[in-house]
């Protein structure tokens, strides 16, 4: 299944939806206008938006996300390897590394998934 892309505006309502799911549409009204000042009128029009692209079903006012935040986020860093680091995954994380420090404990579940990945495991 291809994952629909998600603009930063209604990626950041996803986040919302995906942490309270299942949630009535008028729960989501609240929601957005307290954590985005969004109108109603706004949080609507996201649904109705997002629910045409197959990212959300909202029947009958339950709202539920229809993808997952992890595939989005993979979804994502596919497209920015592919399009940023003629799709090789070391110069990504070379490029990463160098300007962000990696702590010892995320350096350590960092080789952890190595190894996972090596046994023939999924991260």
């Amino acid at each position: 299944m291809e994952i629909p892309k998600i603009p930063e505006g209604e990626y950041r309502f996803c986040l919302i939806l995906w942490e309270h799911e299942p949630v009535t549409a008028t729960e989501l009204v609240k929601l957005c206008q307290s954590q985005l000042g969004w109108k109603r009128t706004t949080t609507y029009t996201v649904i109705k938006r997002l629910e045409e692209r197959g990212v959300l079903r909202n029947d009958g006012g339950m709202v539920v996300a229809l993808v997952s935040k992890e595939d989005v986020q993979a979804s994502e860093i596919d497209e920015l390897v592919e399009k940023k680091f003629e799709g090789s995954l070391p110069a990504f994380l070379a490029a990463f590394t160098k300007r962000q420090e990696l702590s010892e404990q995320e350096l350590d579940e960092v080789q952890r998934m190595i190894d996972r990945i090596r046994k023939g495991g999924s991260v």
